[in-house]
């Protein structure tokens, strides 16, 4: 059975490949969705990708996500650094939840170094570009087979 993972993706995130290509890289969305699938494919995931430059569309998504029990990963893109309403929506997921950044925050100006968002994240992998995505997916898989490991574990105890 394919999980159904959604992919979210803030602000600007659809301007890729025109949008600073010596921070972000000349690729697309488009070839960032298309990889995100592949990927996903190759995982067993069923990944849906989506973008939105709205905080309350994005707010949305993650609770369909709580309500549906979906893994997530996201790039809160800006949202990543102020959005408490965001951070708080996040809290709720019952499952997987990995930031991704295609650059590193760490390495960039100071007012990215703080993520809002890290505190009630699975975990965050950032730095690799798209490679970063596959990265999260992967862990993605790993911790729904180690859930599901443990779920078969319990029901024959």
């Amino acid at each position: 059975m394919n999980h159904r993972v959604l992919v979210l993706n803030g602000p600007n995130l659809r301007r890729l490949g025109t949008r600073e290509p010596d921070v972000y890289g000349s690729a697309s969305f488009e070839d960032l969705t298309a990889l995100c699938r592949d990927a996903g494919r190759r995982l067993g995931l069923e990944v849906e990708v989506r973008q939105t430059d709205d905080e309350a569309e994005m707010i949305r998504w993650v609770h369909e996500a709580a309500d549906e029990r979906l893994p997530v990963v996201i790039n809160p893109a800006a949202f990543t650094h102020y959005s408490y309403a965001l951070r708080d929506a996040l809290a709720q997921l019952n499952g997987p939840l990995v930031e991704v950044h295609i650059s590193n925050p760490a390495a960039r100006e100071e007012f990215r170094h703080t993520s809002v968002v890290a505190g009630v994240a699975t975990g965050t992998i950032a730095g690799f570009g798209f490679m970063s995505y596959v990265l999260a997916l992967q862990a993605v898989a790993e911790l729904l087979a180690e859930n599901a490991g443990d779920a078969g574990r319990a029901a024959r105890a």
